[in-house]
């Protein structure tokens, strides 16, 4: 496609550029973009690569947000045709930088209202998770587990909680966001009181979600001494499919309060080599066989309702009542703000 661009620009009729009356050549190569965290069953994307006849190759970033920042400076002349993983922390980044072509997938007839966050359809929600704060049951019982994130930066907590970094890792921002939108910015007790009431009350901050949950929670598969972490509302149900025993009760519970919903979307990038193949894709992915393979292998929700949920994820997870939430817009105007005040609250 930009090979016959440039030749027509350049008035060049060769039998490398072909004649301007010749349809591009059919792509056999669809490149998808997404970050570390995207898994699928074998033969998944084989299932896509058969029905088109083409390849399709991943490239992966480390997280989200270094995804959408190379995405902003490839703009025009992208690493790839579809974008996965933007979240709802970098969404209205990724929509003013103009790095998403529109494409209303069919497939959104089936998706639920909350979680369509463009009108434009430029950004096509694939799977949702809650980040909520989990806790050992070994060491806290049901009846004992905090009910607030107040009661965090309390004395019976001290020394139990570990969160993320928000600057490193996106459920340390996503709980980041639950605090701001818990206890603002103005008033007598805000969320920077907050923070530095959980650093009084000794609470440990690791750069990422490995480090916090296997390195220092004390529940499931961790081996540490804390036994609350900020984590998401489908870690218990993934303590109790990867158990070596089977186990009738998760060893991990959630902590409804206080939960932040993290929403990722694919979409279209400008420029693509393949656009009509990338809005294939996203048809794909909001197909129901695509999205009945995201909970065990993701450990987040399909965005499509009529998707079937595997059992342990119906027995052992709960979608909290409530949620905290902050506009994309918001998030987008503030997040850097945010960051370098809770670092100059947590790190000094």
């Amino acid at each position: 496609m930009r090979v016959i661009a440039i030749c027509l620009a350049f008035g060049l009729l060769t039998a490398s550029c072909g004649t301007a009356d010749e349809a591009p050549p059919s792509p056999d190569t669809l490149t998808l973009v997404t970050h570390q965290s995207f898994a699928v069953s074998e033969g998944t994307i084989e299932l896509f690569e058969a029905q088109h006849d083409i390849t399709v190759e991943i490239l992966r970033s480390d997280d989200a947000g270094a995804m959408v920042n190379q995405a902003i400076l490839t703009k025009g002349n992208p690493l790839g045709d579809v974008i996965f993983g933007i979240d709802n922390t970098f969404l209205s980044r990724a929509l003013d930088a103009g790095i998403l072509e529109a494409y209303e997938s069919p497939g959104l007839a089936a998706v639920p209202d909350d979680l369509k966050l463009d009108p434009e359809h430029r950004a096509t929600p694939i799977d949702f998770g809650d980040v909520c704060v989990n806790y050992d049951r070994s060491v806290i019982n049901d009846g004992e587990a905090p009910k607030s994130l107040l009661e965090l930066a309390g004395e019976p907590a001290r020394g139990m909680l570990v969160v993320e970094n928000p600057a490193t890792s996106s459920p340390g921002l996503a709980f980041l966001l639950a605090t701001i939108a818990e206890f603002g910015e103005d008033g007598e007790y805000t969320w920077k009181d907050y923070w530095a009431d959980l650093r009084d009350n000794d609470v440990v901050v690791t750069a990422g979600w490995d480090d916090a949950y296997y390195g220092r929670f004390s529940g499931g598969a961790g081996q540490g001494d804390r036994p609350l972490v900020v984590s998401y509302a489908s870690s218990p149900p993934a303590e109790v499919i990867f158990s070596e025993t089977p186990l009738d009760e998760a060893p991990t519970g959630i902590m409804e309060a206080g939960c932040f919903r993290q929403i990722e979307f694919a979409g279209v990038l400008a420029g693509a080599d393949a656009p009509e193949l990338a809005a294939e894709f996203i048809d794909f992915m909001l197909g129901v066989e695509f999205q009945e393979d995201i909970p065990l292998n993701m450990f987040v929700f399909p965005a499509n309702a009529e998707a079937r949920l595997p059992e342990a994820f119906v027995e052992y997870t709960k979608i909290p009542d409530t949620l905290a939430t902050i506009s994309p817009d918001v998030i987008d105007a503030n997040r850097q703000r945010w960051i370098e005040e809770w670092d100059a609250v947590m790190l000094p």
